[in-house]
């Protein structure tokens, strides 16, 4: 039987820890068991009290160890004990996966470098920030790089695992597992469509921060590059400079991101396509379908059916 270890902890999220557990086991192919660091219980992010199968130094054999995340994963990473062990499993492990930012528990024992890697989207820049050596695909589901995979955020760690289970036991077996449990074996698009609406971007600029905000309070107005460099009073040369200094982007991307986010909204509150295109100021469904297929690899009416209502 194939071996499997989820290494738990203290803080735990609760679902990053069952969804292994739920998979694996429903496949039935599959010795599954949970391992501390001393063999004793934790307590999960939510309270719930999690038994423990066996300590860590009682693990000789690993086929696939499993890292859920860290609901305070920052913290954990100065846990220099935890992480010895994480990194002494994987030692003796075929396989090693992470759910959500249990990346970056994989990141601080160093498995991850030279590696394309990716987490829950909203700690994807901080993982590739701390990390340079990590190739963050911020968009992915998951990501398999040779022997290490890792997943987007908590339910993630369901599509990462029937992933693993097709790699072992073929496509049959995993459509089955993902039928029982009622999820896609393949869910359509990627993370970015779960992200939140753009925050202010994080700029006082005494120029930018005007156009910023104008761009914000009405996406669909003219926004080209020689409009807003009309308005700050310099030369679209030294604007697109700017941008690229303080916001490391250029000027038709941000208004692209903001005009996408407004679209997004603009569908989960009911409008039609023609309609979000137009007020989001992206103009056409034509230009509306490529950005959504660009950045969130759906369409715009994938999206409002998925976001819209649970009705």
């Amino acid at each position: 039987m194939h071996q499997v270890i989820v290494y738990a902890f203290d803080g735990v999220r609760l679902l990053d820890l069952a969804a292994p557990l739920e998979v694996f086991g429903t496949a039935g192919r599959y010795t599954v068991r949970v391992c501390t660091s001393d063999g004793l219980g934790v307590r999960s992010s939510t309270g719930l009290r999690v038994h423990a199968d066996l300590a860590a130094s009682e693990v000789d054999r690993v086929d696939t160890l499993v890292v859920p995340g860290p609901a305070d994963w920052a913290g954990f990473l100065g846990r220099a004990d935890q992480i010895g062990l994480v990194a002494g499993l994987a030692a003796r492990a075929g396989r090693v996966a992470s759910v959500c930012t249990g990346a970056f528990v994989l990141a601080e024992a160093g498995l991850l470098d030279g590696r394309r890697a990716t987490t829950h989207w909203e700690h994807a820049e901080a993982l590739a920030r701390r990390y340079p050596a990590v190739e963050v695909a911020a968009d992915e589901i998951f990501v398999r790089a040779g022997p290490v995979l890792t997943s987007a955020g908590v339910s993630a760690g369901i599509d990462l695992c029937l992933a693993m289970v097709e790699q072992d036991h073929g496509p049959d077996l995993a459509r089955t597992v993902a039928r029982d449990l009622v999820v896609f074996l393949q869910r359509p698009g990627g993370q970015s469509q779960f992200a939140a609406a753009s925050r202010t971007a994080p700029t006082r600029h005494p120029v930018l921060r005007p156009l910023l905000d104008a761009v914000a309070a009405d996406p669909a107005a003219d926004h080209g590059l020689g409009a807003m460099a009309r308005r700050a009073g310099l030369s679209q040369r030294h604007l697109t400079r700017l941008f690229r200094e303080q916001l490391g982007t250029t000027p038709a991307a941000h208004v692209e991101a903001v005009r996408l986010e407004a679209a997004k909204m603009l569908l989960e509150g009911g409008e039609p396509v023609t309609s979000a295109a137009r007020r989001s100021g992206l103009g056409s469904d034509e230009t509306l379908r490529r950005a959504f297929a660009r950045h969130l690899s759906t369409t715009p009416s994938a999206y409002a059916a998925r976001f819209r209502t649970t009705g």
